[in-house]
């Protein structure tokens, strides 16, 4: 009977003895590089080495490659070795056949993403050395679901001192990404009873979406000239989630009249107001405003990210909440912490040493130039009118009716990734369509940012 033979990681199915063995060898070697088991380009034993490990004579593994070198299953050259060939595919081959991707953006201008390119990685290492250096016994056991007590520590100074948010480490909670604290908010409110969650008219579709995914409804707040009116959220609303400091992805910030507003609806009502504080870093014409939390922390859940600041990959996020919900929150990601420890260990050090800050001037500077550029771009184009470039990683080009249908057309044609204003239009808003696209001037990396603008310009009317 066949033997299966452990030949250097390939399995051949050879009959150990007998006259047949060169070629029962020649038949399986030529059976798995039909089927795929041996891959092109795989480098095949040598022929010393295949004899020994199956006992055999030397002479009979190198004709059995020597046959097969004829028939090109193989390629054979001298200090390359031995190696299965490329085969072209036959047309009747019915071999399942590879699936072809889509083609990648050209250039990418979707809002959202940072230049990751300029991820500081030399302070990160830097940082992570000097961390993991100090870093205590058991950081490396069980974690607590609510994170180290060092990021939240730092991040509880950090954020009262940059973005005056009434923070203690017993409040805080790390998650791993935005996507995940707004799962978990979702999980806690329901359980708390909560059925709907007011929304703004424009916003991100997948924060709506894991919203109803907890089982929560999420109705559109009012919207107006002004941006999101959330004083008077309509009957049923337990909580919103609202972008106050930059209105998401219109741009204007939530008016002081209309933070009191939210602020009194939570207080009389009970109702929890969900801060995404996405971009609170980058600001330009503007004094930073800070976050509204600092007005009513016992009724608000903060919510922020490194995903702009430093990278999406990283997967870090935090809320800070009135110690009750923190509570939950920590109880519903499960009984252990899910974030790497050492990336908390490190973030907690690049805060505390003041790299974080010094990344965020210099990135600053880099994105203010970007938009600079974009609205000169924009200038120049008839009927475009930009707005909401006093903040952030993005902006609104305003575009003449019915503009938004073409220069979508034409960004597919210039392979230009980009998103029209109705992207993010809540489908049962009650609000006038605007024909906009929303320009993310962060992800192209610096080289690539002056052939971005031309394709752009290109598309523009």
């Amino acid at each position: 009977m066949p033997r299966n033979r452990a030949t250097s990681g390939i399995d051949l199915h050879l009959e150990p003895i007998g006259p047949g063995l060169r070629r029962g060898l020649a038949r399986a070697l030529r059976e798995a590089a039909r089927t795929g088991r041996l891959a092109p380009g795989t480098r095949l034993p040598s022929s010393r080495a295949l004899a020994a490990d199956l006992g055999v004579a030397r002479n009979t593994v190198a004709e059995a490659y020597a046959d097969l070198v004829a028939e090109g299953w193989l390629t054979a050259r001298q200090g390359s070795g031995t190696r299965v060939a490329a085969r072209p595919v036959a047309p009747d081959d019915t071999a399942p056949r590879p699936v072809r991707r889509p083609a990648r953006p050209a250039h990418d201008l979707r809002p959202g993403t940072p230049d990751v390119s300029a991820f500081p990685r030399s302070a990160w290492l830097s940082a992570a050395r000097r961390a993991l250096a100090v870093a205590p016994n058991d950081a490396f056991g069980h974690g607590d679901p609510a994170g180290r007590p060092e990021l939240r520590a730092a991040l509880a100074d950090y954020l009262a001192r940059v973005r005056g948010v009434r923070a203690d480490p017993g409040r805080v909670v790390v998650c791993g990404g935005f996507g995940q604290a707004l799962r978990l908010l979702g999980t806690v409110l329901r359980a708390r009873g909560v059925r709907a969650v007011g929304v703004e008219s424009y916003g991100f579709s997948d924060h709506r979406e894991l919203l109803e995914r907890a089982g929560l409804r999420t109705v559109p707040l009012p919207f107006d000239a002004r941006g999101t009116d959330p004083g008077a959220p309509p009957e049923g609303v337990g909580a919103v989630l609202l972008t106050p400091a930059h209105q998401f992805p219109m741009g204007p910030p939530l008016s002081p009249e209309r933070r009191t507003a939210v602020v009194e609806w939570a207080r009389r009502t009970g109702g929890l107001v969900l801060e995404d504080d996405y971009d609170g870093e980058f600001r330009y014409d503007r004094r930073p405003i800070g976050a509204l939390q600092g007005l009513a922390p016992e009724r608000t859940v903060y919510l922020g990210t490194s995903s702009k600041s430093l990278a999406p990959g990283l997967r870090l996020s935090w809320t800070v909440s009135p110690p009750d919900l923190a509570a939950e929150i920590a109880a519903a990601k499960g009984r252990f912490d899910d974030r790497g420890v050492l990336d908390q260990l490190t973030f907690a050090e690049f805060l505390a040493s003041g790299d974080h800050d010094r990344h965020v001037r210099a990135s600053r500077t880099r994105y203010r130039r970007r938009r600079d550029a974009l609205v000169a771009v924009a200038a120049d184009a008839p009927g475009v009118r930009v707005t909401g470039v006093a903040a952030g990683l993005h902006a609104v080009l305003r575009l003449p009716p019915g503009g938004e249908e073409s220069v979508m057309r034409a960004a597919a044609w210039q392979r230009l990734a980009l998103f029209g204003l109705a992207a993010f239009r809540h489908p049962e808003a009650d609000t006038e369509e605007v024909d906009a696209v929303v320009v993310g001037y962060g992800a192209p990396p610096d080289h690539a940012w002056a052939g971005a603008l031309d394709a752009l310009r290109r598309c523009l009317p």
